[in-house]
């Protein structure tokens, strides 16, 4: 891979714009400084609004973490974003989905869903990255299941992280040191 072409941007030298934006970040539920917010902070209004819907997407939104997190790893493998993965693979298990679903996603393979939830939050973000739309069967499922209110938080995630998976690719952004739980090659 080629070497991180937007890394950490030293504190001293951050604008008085970029440190508004990070102390928003720090103070936040993430904590501190982390990817993807280290290459977007060379843009700091744009990584402000993407942190602020990103905090909502990943913490509150209307399916709830179990299976936010199950659509960010979807759009992780899509994408194949090592940094995404990285992070949000042992949140999904942590947040109950099944180990052996998170390894087939990562090995790009359909996996085998005991909960009706998760097959439809599978398939439904399958279809909007592979076939760049829901088809009306899988909608009406969401729908029945999720609301509308969750149908557009879904997509919102699947978009979102589509956003972190272009900038952090395109960018190079290396996944954390140490990761648990790296991306399999394709």
């Amino acid at each position: 891979m080629t070497q991180d072409r937007l890394p950490l941007i030293p504190q001293a030298q951050w604008n008085p714009a970029q440190q508004v934006c990070a102390d928003e970040i720090i103070r936040g539920p993430r904590g501190g400084l982390i990817e993807p917010f280290i290459p977007l902070l060379r843009s700091p209004e744009l990584c402000t609004h993407a942190q602020r819907m990103g905090e909502y997407l990943r913490y509150r939104s209307a399916i709830g973490m179990r299976l936010s997190e199950l659509a960010i790893l979807v759009t992780a493998r899509h994408w194949s974003q090592e940094v995404e993965w990285a992070i949000h693979a042992p949140i999904a298990i942590r947040e109950g989905i099944n180990e052996s679903v998170v390894q087939a996603i990562g090995l790009n393979q359909k996996p085998q869903f005991t909960q009706a939830d998760e097959q439809l939050v599978f398939d439904f973000s399958v279809q909007s990255l592979v076939d760049k739309r829901i088809n009306d069967a899988t909608w009406a499922q969401a729908i029945a299941l999720l609301g509308e209110h969750g149908a557009v938080d879904l997509l919102g995630i699947v978009g979102y992280y589509t956003l972190l998976s272009v900038l952090m690719n395109g960018a190079c952004t290396p996944a954390p040191a140490g990761a648990k739980m790296p991306l399999p090659p394709l």
